[in-house]
């Protein structure tokens, strides 16, 4: 039986064209990943921070059997709270099968038969995940992932090239994976969706766009959804002040006529604003950034069916 002091078990859930952005994700949050759909690591993330999380487990003993859960449970002392426990094993877990819905049952009806206090299947006071890793068994209590940016989805201004919510929200989370004390920018905003991620996980972003019907429309956008942003008008030249992480997303050459060199202008910019850049584009910016002193850290495709876009994070 190993007790453990800090250590997180995170499962996750995603499509086959988001592995990569998934896995990006991951080495922001963790500065590591696994092609594996659950990752081990000691550090702490909610996970209705990410698109791609479904639960974290919060471990506290991983053994080689149920029994050996019971009996470390037997110990626990009734402070008059109710619990529930849920068996994660509902989907494949790596090399792990899938175990039925009587093996998933039986196995939380032998750990809480063994506890002492109440059972509650609906509003349980303390919620406990228990799940199969090939050989081990891990115990702990459990925090399911709340899909908020399906919220986001519908907004007042929208516009049919912008970022999904669910990109908007991973490349967010890649520029501050651990918002503390960061100070953030998306200073070319559009109508927003990236502002409202980074700002309904309480990421201190600011927002600024050369076009200021786009201000606008991010501004209510923001509103819309009970948030709180400062959205301002002007170009990322004019830019004052300087911040931690900024998010461009770059489309241009399909909707627009902007130029090579707006764009590095752009990125030349963007170099003197921030001291991380997460940057959006649908065509290799690699020289541009490079001209710019950007140094290339990381890197992945979000795939949409045939439609393509790279993010990079450079320092």
């Amino acid at each position: 039986m190993n007790e453990v002091a800090v250590n997180y078990l995170y499962t996750y859930s995603r499509h086959v064209d988001e592995h990569d952005l998934c896995r990006l994700e991951m080495r922001a949050f963790f500065n590591q990943d696994t092609y594996e759909n659950f990752i081990l690591n000691n550090v702490c993330i909610d996970p209705s921070r990410s698109p791609f999380m479904r639960e974290r487990l919060d471990v506290l003993i991983m053994c080689d059997s149920v029994s050996e859960i019971t009996e470390y449970v037997s110990t626990f002392s009734d402070e008059g709270q109710t619990f529930l426990i849920r068996c994660l094993n509902t989907i494949p877990l790596g090399d792990t099968p899938k175990l039925s819905h009587p093996n998933r049952r039986k196995i939380e009806r032998d750990i809480g038969m063994a506890m002492s206090g109440e059972a509650d299947l609906d509003n349980p006071d303390i919620l406990y995940g228990v799940v199969q890793i090939g050989n081990r068994y891990l115990f702990g209590y459990l925090t399911e992932s709340v899909a908020v940016w399906n919220l986001h989805v519908k907004k007042p201004e929208m516009y049919s090239t912008a970022l999904s919510t669910r990109v908007a929200r991973a490349v967010s989370n890649i520029a501050v994976p651990h918002p503390k004390g960061v100070k953030a920018i998306d200073p070319c905003c559009g109508i927003g969706n990236v502002l409202v991620e980074a700002l309904s996980m309480g990421i201190d972003m600011d927002g600024r766009d050369i076009n200021p019907l786009a201000v606008l429309g991010s501004r209510k956008n923001i509103a819309h959804f009970g948030l709180t942003g400062d959205v301002t008008p002007g170009p990322i030249e004019e830019a004052p002040g300087h911040y931690d992480a900024a998010i461009i997303d770059m489309p241009y050459n399909l909707y627009t006529h902007v130029t090579r060199e707006q764009q590095a202008s752009i990125l030349q910019s963007a170099r003197t604003l921030t001291d991380k850049l997460v940057i959006v584009t649908i065509e290799s910016m690699d020289d541009l950034l490079i001209d710019s002193g950007f140094e290339i850290v990381d890197r992945c495709i979000a795939k949409k069916a045939h439609f393509e876009r790279e993010v990079v994070v450079c320092r």
